[in-house]
């Protein structure tokens, strides 16, 4: 008898939402909710490892929830692409939720003024946040996408506003408005979908979607990129971002900056490669991975905090995300779903190290700041080498990608493609300046002798090691960059394929 992994799917979804009912029973066992989200992410990671072996060594895994068929039920696919979101995504979400705890561990019973860890509502939120997340990776229909979408956005507003302040709430509410926004744009697009082809089936969409009229086909196309590209913060819908994210408390910060715009990525990946293959949209797509990528990152050569410098860097580099979704060949999509990969861990960590400079020093203003290296050197390391990462410093896994992206628009050789090329460049150049900038202010010169720096409580090693594991997690996406880059070039020659996807769920020969 043949083991079957398929099993496996429907946990990375049970398994958070079981964790966050338990730790809403244990709301007033602080350390009893630590153990049961450590150990629910800490299973999720393991089954996410597994199934990765097996959609890139065996086949893609699907399951048919409830055993009803393709055409009336839900249905839950994993292919290369999907477990490789589901590793780094629930890698990330551990790492955020130990160094939450390790906030809390100062004053186990009571509540954090930043860190959040503490209170009632913040383990069982992250655990649905986890399972949304999770939801939209392993969704086979575009009505169950949009149920992870929902679920992400109720988890969320909950995260960003924890401690009440008015400023907090006033970016939740500014956060809310925009998701609700490519919310309707998304169900709305779903409805035009059912309407015009009876299903919302992913692989059945593939097969009946090109049977439309050509222009119905570039409507829905454009409906359902743009519900995604606001999602994704792609410009010039991305002034919501660097408003939203740099009020929340660091772990919140981190974790946002690392998978909700990636959610939106991942669904633009998916629908553009199996439901509208082919170059419909792509100078589009082009122009706006560009316009992405120089206007976010002059954002952030213009802030004097490095919280929202890096909410823009966030911004620009969303748009090397799209470039090789752009492009539309094998080299750029598996350079893009590298740098997807290398982009959740190296700016989850960024922000997670941002949040230990606010623990050391009070403040995240490089004009108060100074002198870190000489305080806390072991910081200044924590920042400085995500930080050449993100900046795409040889031979770091930022280079590796951008390298990849390059070489797709090369091969691609058209003007447009070279104008992209030369606005990487640019964009890779003015994000080192933007981080040697808050290298050489925050970490290197002498303190600022008229800031006067509060009495706060001293690093615990609850929160640095969660922040040392991650860095040491982006690193060994350097050391092993050719084994990973290679499973992103075979998830990107299967999503050009279509067919390993179409046949789990339709069966041999997908339609």
């Amino acid at each position: 008898m043949t083991f079957t992994y398929d099993f496996l799917v429907p946990l990375v979804v049970v398994l958070p939402l079981i964790g966050a009912g338990l730790t809403v029973v244990t709301g007033r066992h602080t350390r009893i909710q630590r153990y049961i989200s450590g150990t629910t992410l800490g299973a999720v990671v393991v089954i996410s490892g597994v199934m990765l072996y097996a959609t890139d060594q065996i086949r893609v895994l699907g399951v048919r929830v409830g055993n009803w068929p393709a055409s009336q039920g839900i249905v839950l696919v994993v292919d290369r692409l999907a477990a490789l979101m589901l590793v780094v995504s629930t890698v990330v979400t551990l790492a955020v939720m130990l160094y939450s705890s390790g906030q809390g561990r100062r004053s186990d019973d009571e509540d954090e003024q930043d860190g959040g860890a503490p209170l009632p509502i913040f383990h069982p939120t992250l655990l649905v946040l986890s399972a949304g997340v999770s939801t939209t990776f392993v969704s086979g229909d575009l009505f169950h996408l949009y149920v992870g979408f929902e679920m992400l956005l109720f988890a969320s507003f909950v995260l960003l506003t924890l401690g009440g302040t008015q400023e907090r709430v006033r970016a939740g509410v500014n956060y809310v408005i925009v998701n609700l926004l490519s919310s309707l744009v998304f169900l709305s697009a779903i409805g035009f979908v059912y309407a015009a082809t009876g299903t919302v089936n992913l692989a059945r969409l593939a097969n009946r979607i090109p049977e439309l009229p050509e222009s119905t086909q570039l409507m829905l196309q454009t409906m359902l990129l743009l519900g995604f590209a606001i999602k994704a913060a792609v410009f010039p819908m991305s002034g919501w971002l660097p408003d939203s994210y740099p009020t929340a408390p660091a772990p919140v910060t981190a974790v946002f900056a690392g998978l909700l715009t990636k959610v939106g990525i991942y669904s633009l990946i998916r629908v553009q490669t199996l439901l509208f293959p082919g170059d419909r949209l792509h100078t589009l797509l082009m122009w706006a991975a560009l316009l992405t990528m120089v206007v976010g990152i002059l954002g952030a050569v213009a802030q004097d905090d490095i919280k929202r410098i890096l909410s823009f860097t966030l911004v620009s580099h969303i748009g090397y995300m799209l470039f090789g979704l752009a492009v539309g060949n094998t080299t750029g999509l598996g350079a893009s779903i590298y740098y997807v990969v290398h982009h959740i861990t190296i700016q989850t960590t960024l922000f997670l190290v941002t949040g230990l400079v606010e623990l050391k020093r009070g403040t995240t203003s490089i004009s108060k700041l100074g002198g870190i290296i000489v305080t806390a050197p072991l910081l200044s390391l924590l920042f400085f080498v995500p930080a050449m990462n993100l900046s795409g410093i040889p031979p770091l896994s930022g280079f590796i990608g951008k390298v990849g992206l390059l070489q797709a628009g090369a091969e691609l050789g058209t003007p447009l493609a070279y104008t992209l090329l030369a606005g990487s460049a640019l964009t890779s150049l003015l994000t080192l300046y933007a981080m040697s900038r808050v290298w050489s202010r925050a970490f290197w010169r002498a303190p600022i002798e008229d800031y006067e720096t509060p009495r706060l409580a001293p690093l615990t090693p609850g929160v640095i090691l969660p922040t040392v594991m991650l860095v040491v997690f982006g690193l060994s996406l350097t050391v092993f960059g050719g084994p990973l880059y290679e499973i992103a070039d075979r998830a990107a020659i299967s999503l050009l394929e279509r067919t390993p996807y179409m046949a789990t769920v339709l069966g041999p020969g997908g339609r």
